[in-house]
């Protein structure tokens, strides 16, 4: 993290003011890293009849085959009640399921307790989510991402306050008040590059006027958004340093990979000196120490990637129906993800080399008036300017 010399930095819930709590999926089967996976899952549910299908369901409070809710956002799912529901599995979705593991989901409101319509109004290809990490942990207090995200997680700051890239979810007046301090003319992106390369654990963000310092935060953070977001050419790390499979990864039955007795079959084992990740009698290498030890709120990132892939299910649930065995794309998806967290780990010493000079404190911002902000930039934009599908198929306009 950068030397900070700034005591008052602005809050990041002060820079970003629109923020929405995480969601509170209620289950996990409709998640999967497969899309196949739950499509049969659907299938299998939906042959469930009575008391069978209510179990596969896993109802709660919140959620049981008879609610009645409304379409999720932008997402054509179907909203009759699910004790008669038939057809086809939704069109699944990729989202964020934990930090830097992009899984799938199935994107119907009667399958998630509490899915926060109002972030799925605003999802879409120009729409960059800042996720904060869970409050006193090790790890980068901030993740970005440009997919929905479903994880455990502090609250979530969407960068444009309605579709298409527009209202950046900024404090009104703040990009014509670091424009003129600095003599450039920043956008969002650059505000929320910067953002990512200084947020300090307590989520407060050091701003400076020194034009070269804010050009190098955000070249860093530009890079950081680009690793975190993947939405673009895919990252390499220089010949010689690519890790590639050196012994064949075992090739286990999904039956083997989540067996009865709590245990994982495949083991994970990390060699220090070999610099070696041994998944069984597989292994791949070189793995560095930084991709391996990267932590997001106190969690190694790689071995919870492992641990959403090999923990049993419980026999005869949803969630224990998935591919035969383990499937090439894990192994793909493996790779890409050793290579991300070995170049954000690179970052690092940049980041801690932005010392801030010519700070713009908070007091700053509000002799400029740019804080506080309204309440009105706390709460989401009235984006519906279209009907959307309520419960058994009733439209509405909200």
């Amino acid at each position: 993290m950068p030397t900070v010399t700034n005591d008052d930095a602005p809050l990041l819930a002060d820079l970003m003011p629109w923020s929405v709590a995480p969601l509170r999926p209620g289950r996990a089967w409709p998640t999967a890293p497969e899309a196949a996976s739950l499509r049969a899952r659907w299938d299998a549910l939906l042959k469930a009849d009575g008391p069978d299908r209510e179990a596969l369901f896993e109802p709660t409070r919140s959620r049981t085959l008879h609610s009645s809710v409304g379409q999720l956002p932008g997402r054509p799912s179907g909203t009759g009640k699910l004790v008669r529901a038939s057809g086809p599995c939704p069109e699944p979705v990729r989202v964020l399921a934990a930090p830097f593991d992009e899984q799938w989901l199935i994107p119907d409101h009667r399958l998630i307790d509490t899915a926060r319509p109002e972030l799925w109004r605003v999802a879409d290809e120009h729409q960059v989510f800042a996720v904060e990490s869970i409050a006193d942990a090790p790890g980068p207090p901030l993740l970005a991402t440009s997919l929905p995200p479903v994880l455990r997680s502090g609250r979530i700051r969407p960068l444009y306050r309605r579709p298409g890239g527009t209202e950046p979810n900024l404090a009104p007046g703040l990009l014509e008040h670091l424009g003129g301090r600095l003599s450039l003319s920043p956008g969002p992106l650059d505000v929320l590059a910067w953002t990512l390369a200084t947020v300090r654990p307590d989520l407060t963000v050091p701003l400076t006027s020194d034009a070269g310092l804010w050009s190098r935060g955000v070249e860093s953070g530009r890079r950081m958004l680009w690793l975190m977001r993947r939405d673009g050419e895919r990252p390499k790390l220089p010949g010689g340093r690519r890790p590639y499979v050196r012994a064949p990864l075992p090739s286990l039955p999904h039956s083997r990979l989540r067996s009865s007795g709590g245990t994982p079959i495949l083991t994970v084992h990390y060699d220090r000196d070999e610099e070696a990740l041994h998944l069984d009698e597989g292994r791949v290498s070189p793995v560095p120490p930084a991709a391996w030890d990267f932590e997001v709120a106190g969690v190694r990132v790689l071995e919870q990637w492992f641990t959403a892939r090999t923990t049993p299910a419980e026999p005869g649930t949803l969630a224990a129906i998935g591919p035969a065995t383990w499937p090439q794309t894990r192994t793909s998806e493996l790779l890409e993800l050793i290579t991300v967290l070995s170049l954000l780990a690179e970052l690092r010493p940049q980041q801690a080399e932005l010392r801030m000079t010519a700070p713009i404190t908070a007091t700053d911002l509000r002799t400029a008036g740019v804080l506080p902000v309204p309440e009105s930039a706390r709460r989401p934009a009235s984006v519906l300017d279209h009907h959307e599908e309520g419960p058994e198929g009733q439209f509405a306009l909200l």
